[in-house]
């Protein structure tokens, strides 16, 4: 039984968070007050927006944004925060896909090309603008009537670039005090700084190694960009290892086991967050109980260099190359495949596609992130991404099979630069191959392929662009940042 059901209190604070929540009509599919059940996968939108007023509408207090460090507002909303949570039909494990603000999209519903955060402003003031001239003067209801159609649209812009492999069935939205209370409720959460920074911008000031941040501390945390080496690409990792440790200590039974502490996160949530309609909150807490620790993974679409536009400055990407990223990423790997039957070389037999093939990575060679960097390249060719690590140095690069799936690691070793040799290796499980990468891998001395190479910031899922000035990453590679334990970031 869940740790939520521990007493009578805790049900009834639940419900109470249920009943009370400030919810919005963008899920055209979801019929209010029946839940989609955990039947499927689910696919949720998690929003953060800059707002400046609470989930009711109520304007922060002037104090409070002082102690956020908010700064000017401006009158322009946007979307500084789009993660994309997967959860499969087991509900036991997620990948949470970061979409950076500054990515240069088409928007839907016609807006054209521009940054991806603009999409809810886009036509949350396109819709406003309309309902004024049909006569509607109730400033209330145009603005929470336009909120909802800049929601649809920016949920439609995630779908499109996913290319269909994504149906966002639930959404989620907090404000720029949403950290601060919850933060607050639950005693702070553990983070770690590979170096001291700060930025009089959004309040940040930390020292190097592990601390406990809470507050107007967490706020400054997940808003930094300035001084840190990747600006933008270091905050979603910052976002990513905060959402990590918060969602670990939420669900774990020290937190909702507590009849007060539950309580009074039932409140906090209720005053900073917006929920799609018919999502039953406590259902939902239950079902979860095994997302922790190695169970939610991190991950961000892959992006070019920036480039100038008449939005300023943005991050190309490729369309088909995220299409594919994601795919790969929220496809169910205990599906069926052909993997197991792959036909050796020279054999007969039906050709299993690139996707069926989970692709590792060895760093052998002892070049920052390469592991990192050529399963990034892999992926981006519809191989379905396994895990790059580090091994004994080598000078020799080989495609690693396990037996009877040669036709594997030869389709792998084509789509790398260089002929690259294949060898069996019983330890590894079928459907998979190991790439190890020697001193002698192709791909070192190959501009074409080294500038497809992008190198992620400091130990995270984060793909910045090559080529930028980006490339001050961590001396070894690392797994996929997950929920579990502290990783020291930028």
């Amino acid at each position: 039984m869940s740790v939520l059901a521990v007493s009578y209190y805790g049900w009834d604070a639940a419900r109470d968070l249920d009943e009370h929540m400030v919810t919005t009509n963008v899920i055209e599919q979801t019929v209010a007050n029946r839940p989609k059940p955990l039947d499927g996968a689910v696919d949720i939108l998690l929003v953060g927006v800059d707002s400046r007023t609470d989930a009711q509408g109520n304007p922060l207090p002037r104090e409070v944004l002082d102690m956020l460090h908010a700064g000017k507002y401006e009158g322009e909303q946007n979307t500084d925060t789009m993660i994309l949570v997967h959860i499969p039909v087991d509900g036991t494990r997620a990948v949470a896909i970061s979409f950076p603000r500054d990515s240069y999209v088409q928007i839907a519903n016609g807006f054209g090309k521009h940054k991806l955060n603009s999409a809810f402003a886009r036509q949350r003031n396109t819709t406003a603008r309309d309902l004024a001239n049909q006569g509607m003067s109730d400033q209330k209801q145009i603005n929470d009537l336009a909120a909802t159609e800049g929601r649809k649209t920016l949920i439609k812009t995630i779908e499109q670039l996913s290319g269909g492999s994504v149906t966002i069935d639930r959404y989620a939205e907090v404000n720029l005090a949403s950290f601060y209370e919850i933060t607050k409720v639950i005693g702070g959460v553990e983070v770690c700084l590979a170096a001291p920074t700060s930025d009089p911008k959004s309040g940040a000031n930390f020292q190097a190694g592990r601390q406990t941040i809470e507050g107007a501390q967490a706020l400054a945390f997940v808003r930094q960009r300035d001084n840190l080496p990747h600006s933008d690409l270091d905050r979603i990792v910052r976002q990513q290892v905060f959402i990590g440790a918060l969602a670990n200590k939420v669900l774990s039974a020290g937190t909702l086991a507590n009849p007060s502490k539950l309580g009074e996160l039932v409140t906090a949530i209720q005053k900073s967050v917006i929920l799609s309609e018919g999502w039953n909150v406590f259902t939902f807490a239950e079902q979860m109980q095994g997302l922790v620790g190695g169970n939610i993974q991190f991950q961000t679409i892959p992006v070019g260099p920036p480039r100038d536009t008449a939005d300023g400055n943005v991050l190309s990407i490729n369309t088909d190359e995220v299409k594919d990223f994601i795919t790969n990423l929220v496809k169910d790997p205990t599906a069926p495949s052909n993997s197991n039957t792959a036909p050796a070389s020279g054999d007969h037999g039906t050709e299993v596609p690139n996707s069926a093939i989970t692709v590792n990575t060895r760093n052998s060679a002892g070049v920052e992130n390469l592991a990192r960097r050529v399963l990034d390249s892999l992926t981006a060719k519809s191989f379905s991404p396994g895990v790059p690590d580090s091994g004994e140095p080598t000078q020799t690069t080989v495609v690693q099979f396990p037996p009877g799936e040669q036709a594997n690691a030869e389709r792998v070793a084509a789509a790398l630069p260089g002929k690259v040799p294949v060898a069996e290796d019983p330890s590894l499980p079928s459907g998979q191959v190991r790439v190890v990468l020697g001193s002698d891998f192709a791909g070192l001395d190959v501009q074409n392929f080294a500038a497809g190479l992008r190198a992620p910031a400091d130990t995270t899922g984060v793909n910045p662009p090559a080529g930028t000035g980006n490339d001050q990453t961590s001396a070894t590679d690392t797994p996929p940042l997950t929920a579990d334990g502290t990783r020291c970031v930028n």
